[in-house]
């Protein structure tokens, strides 16, 4: 217990993992995401996104590429970044497969915001 706690990973056995990163590509800030998104990693996906947000970027584009479990409270912080960036923000998701695009198909998030198969199609979007 105290060597999984000393590196950073859950304390127990069951919880949720995730790890996300940004990184910038020509003004576009881009929140790569891994492992699970649920209501005890969600926070720490929203906060990354406000941090995006908070540096004026041309575009978000969120990269579920390595996410392997999407619940209900990660696409509720992708609504609500989607609502928070505006008009002013681009906001797309890279999602493709069982896991990410087809929960944001099936509740209709995909509706609401840009969703691509991979990071090369959400980038040359913002180009287009």
């Amino acid at each position: 217990m105290d060597e999984q706690a000393a590196d950073g990973t859950a304390a127990s056995a069951g919880a949720s993992n995730c790890d996300v990163a940004e990184r910038w590509v020509d003004g576009v800030a881009i929140v790569a995401v891994s492992g699970v998104v649920d209501m005890l990693t969600s926070p720490q996906l929203e906060s990354a996104i406000d941090t995006a947000l908070a540096q004026k970027p041309s575009a978000v584009v969120i990269d579920f590429t390595n996410v392997e479990f999407l619940a209900s409270a990660g696409m509720g912080v992708l609504v609500a970044a989607h609502d928070k960036a505006g008009s002013e923000v681009a906001f797309s998701v890279v999602a493709d497969g069982p896991a990410t695009s087809r929960p944001l198909k099936l509740v209709g998030i995909a509706e609401i915001v840009s969703l691509y198969p991979s990071l090369d199609e959400a980038l040359a979007a913002r180009d287009a």
